[in-house]
């Protein structure tokens, strides 16, 4: 990997990572498109540790007041009534699935789940699910003539049930194409939590699962020598930088907008990338650039 490849991929995964879009695809589909070898699973492990580092400053203070609040609930029975102690112990339980099925399925999420075709499908029918989610969220908010609004979930109101199905929905994210902060914000939606309490707990569930995973394949690609480190660091550096700066902007912006912009996004992407697979121009094997070379 050259370094400007690493600059371009890093950019991606920080532009990406945090938008309902996939940043797994994003990058598979920019090496695709622009003839570079498939940056492959470890990469984009590797390089998410950058944008975790981003959630976990933007974050500090609630991550601070969690972690200290859940470190004392191991032995005070008492502080397992405190809210942040309650927090720390579902995305504890929400990491659950992500981590049994990151592990048992490690053979294809680094390769056919890495299939082009199966990445468009996820962007188109996960773009679906998240219109769907937004509509009715939306809807159950305004009320109508004939209805009255409905009162969404905060995060106080998160319990066992909703943390496992939070979890169950990141673990979809292992396909690319599916976007970790679209599946656990369209979970939260349907649930009846309000958009910015849906991608707060988006957030900092992901941030166990994806620095395990990260810190997993840093561990197997030292052993094993397969990763450019130079050009990896570098992308994971620029990754932290362009990511923080998208989580302000987005946390803003799901206060007043809708996900429609981006569930269209999906849509017309996920056709692009079907027609370009079926006329030959893109491979949809892993590995394989442009015209299949």
């Amino acid at each position: 990997m050259s370094w400007f490849e690493s600059l371009i991929l890093g950019l991606v995964q920080g532009l990406t990572e945090f938008l309902p879009v996939s940043s797994s695809a994003h990058l598979r589909l920019t090496a695709a498109f622009s003839g570079w070898e498939d940056p492959g699973a470890a990469f984009t492990a590797i390089t998410q540790i950058g944008t975790e580092a981003a959630v976990l400053i933007y974050f500090r203070k609630d991550i601070g007041r969690i972690l200290s609040a859940w470190t004392r609930s191991l032995t005070d029975k008492e502080m397992r009534r405190d809210q942040d102690a309650r927090t720390g112990w579902l995305v504890v339980v929400g990491s659950i699935p992500i981590g049994v099925l990151g592990v048992t399925l490690k053979d294809q999420i680094e390769g056919p789940f890495r299939d082009l075709r199966l990445t468009a499908a996820m962007l188109i029918g996960m773009g679906i699910v998240l219109g769907v989610a937004d509509r009715l969220a939306a809807r159950a908010e305004s009320g109508g003539r004939h209805r009255v609004a409905a009162p969404r979930k905060e995060l106080s109101d998160l319990n066992v049930r909703d943390g496992l199905i939070y979890g169950l929905c990141q673990a979809l994210a292992l396909i690319p194409g599916v976007s970790r902060s679209g599946a656990t914000i369209s979970g939260g939606l349907f649930m009846g939590y309000r958009r910015e309490a849906a991608a707060r707990y988006s957030f900092l569930l992901a941030v166990p699962a994806v620095l395990a995973s990260g810190l997993f394949e840093l561990k197997d690609a030292a052993d094993g020598g397969h990763v450019s480190w130079g050009p990896t660091l570098f992308a994971t550096v620029i990754a932290f930088v362009t990511g923080y700066a998208v989580i302000a902007w987005f946390m803003k912006f799901i206060s007043t907008k809708s996900f429609m912009p981006f569930v269209w996004y999906r849509i017309v992407l996920g056709i692009v990338v079907i027609a370009l697979v079926s006329a030959g121009v893109v491979s949809p094997d892993a590995g394989e650039s442009v015209g299949g070379k």
